[in-house]
């Protein structure tokens, strides 16, 4: 895939390597990560997510600060992904800082709509209710089946976001919101369409089919 145009870097791989994300695409998922997570106030400042982040890393954190301090003053608060959700008070520094605070984020609802495409996120259930309680009406159509799906085929219900994201990191969405899956039909994508066809077959199938086509993956997969 390479690197995006868009500024969002979560999918951006090496050139050589298709399949290993740039650092700044994992810097970029692990601070979405904590905005998504269950972090207090103090965990989501610049500092307190740097922290967290090179504790994992096993590094100093101010060697990563100017890294994330970046990705979210140059990326994902002016591109309404994480937006400020209050000031912490500070107790030494400048004055004026002190009076002014530090700043600590959270995920916007386009910004839960991309954490549901990153496959590490542990509590997508979670955002996934949050988004819909977000969401207009218009939007609301889609709740029912991918809620459904998240219980019988949750990989296949997540890997639907996935793609949508991707395809609006790719430039090939426009807009995330308004949430429109059927801006995906625009897209050729192989596996929806073999995804799509496997189902479609499998309904008609008859019970034994069924069971046969089951053993038959079991072998495979």
């Amino acid at each position: 895939m390479g690197k995006s145009e868009t500024k969002l870097a979560i999918f951006d791989t090496f050139k050589t390597k298709d399949e290993e994300l740039t650092g700044e695409a994992l810097r970029q998922r692990a601070i979405i990560g904590i905005l998504a997570g269950d972090a207090n106030p103090a965990e989501r400042t610049r500092t307190g997510i740097s922290q967290n982040m090179a504790k994992k890393q096993g590094i100093a954190w101010k060697n990563i600060y100017s890294g994330i301090f970046r990705d979210l003053d140059e990326i994902l608060l002016p591109m309404g992904i994480a937006e400020e959700d209050g000031r912490l008070p500070l107790q030494r520094g400048p004055k004026a800082l002190q009076e002014k605070g530090i700043p600590y984020y959270h995920l916007t609802k386009k910004g839960i709509l991309i954490a549901l495409s990153i496959s590490d996120i542990k509590n997508r259930e979670k955002l996934l209710k949050e988004f819909f309680s977000k969401s207009e009406s218009e939007e609301k159509e889609f709740e029912k089946i991918l809620s459904s799906l998240l219980k019988n085929s949750p990989k296949f219900a997540y890997s639907i976001f996935q793609k949508y994201v991707k395809a609006f990191c790719d430039n090939k969405i426009k807009e995330l919101l308004p949430f429109d899956l059927t801006k995906l039909k625009e897209i050729s994508d192989e596996s929806l369409e073999i995804q799509k066809e496997i189902l479609v077959a499998f309904v008609e199938l008859s019970k034994q089919e069924k069971e046969d086509a089951i053993k038959f993956l079991d072998k495979i997969t």
